[in-house]
């Protein structure tokens, strides 16, 4: 087995597991507060997208990452809807369509369209989770596992990316590991005192997550 086929996997494996500690940590705190809807929104478009465009290349890893990333993806995208009173289906329809397009981007102009287009949701998903972890007054909801992780995924891939090289990786997650570098920094600062910048407006206490 060759050293890009086990690092394909290793990546694989940690973007399979990558959603895993923000949902245990959802379960456990039964808060939201300081986690991103429109992040995981946007990350399950990118499973999908991800997914199909794995399909079209052929690399098993990439499909596998994705598919699986789903059974933590829409759980926590379920609990977030529950907790906020906000509607499942409409939570969900904007990342299908999105999902649809880039598809559609990936089929008509190739990879390196595909790898451009996926810069958008690509950024947008750390970038809201960077604007939340600024601007609100608790991240008691945000697993510090989860962001270590997303750094991880991002470095693992993009280090496949260079050795393949698949143009359409290298694109995305060039960009993706500086925010996700920056949310993690970030959140320590939070951690360590540092209140918010440009905060929410006061809200009403947040109930907390129904058992069952």
């Amino acid at each position: 087995m060759s050293l890009v086929t086990i690092l394909g996997w290793v990546a694989a494996l940690v973007g399979i597991l990558l959603g895993l500690p923000q949902l245990v940590h959802l379960i456990r705190t039964r808060h939201t507060e300081g986690v991103s809807l429109i992040a995981w929104q946007t990350l399950l478009l990118l499973n999908l997208m991800w997914a199909v465009h794995g399909v079209l290349i052929n690399q098993w890893n990439m499909i596998t990452t994705n598919v699986f990333a789903l059974l933590t993806t829409v759980p926590i995208l379920v609990l977030m809807c529950r907790h906020r009173g906000l509607s499942l289906v409409r939570t969900l329809l904007p990342s299908l369509l999105g999902a649809a397009v880039v598809v559609a981007i990936d089929l008509g102009f190739g990879a390196a369209a595909f790898g451009v287009a996926a810069l958008v949701p690509g950024t947008m998903v750390n970038a809201a989770q960077s604007v939340e972890l600024i601007r609100s007054r608790s991240i008691v909801g945000v697993s510090p596992a989860f962001l270590v992780g997303a750094v991880l995924n991002q470095a693992l891939w993009l280090s496949w990316a260079l050795l393949v090289p698949e143009v359409g990786t290298i694109i995305a997650a060039s960009v993706a590991i500086v925010v996700t570098a920056f949310n993690l920094i970030w959140w320590a600062v939070r951690r360590a005192g540092t209140r918010a910048f440009f905060p929410y407006p006061e809200r009403q206490p947040v109930p907390e997550l129904a058992e069952g």
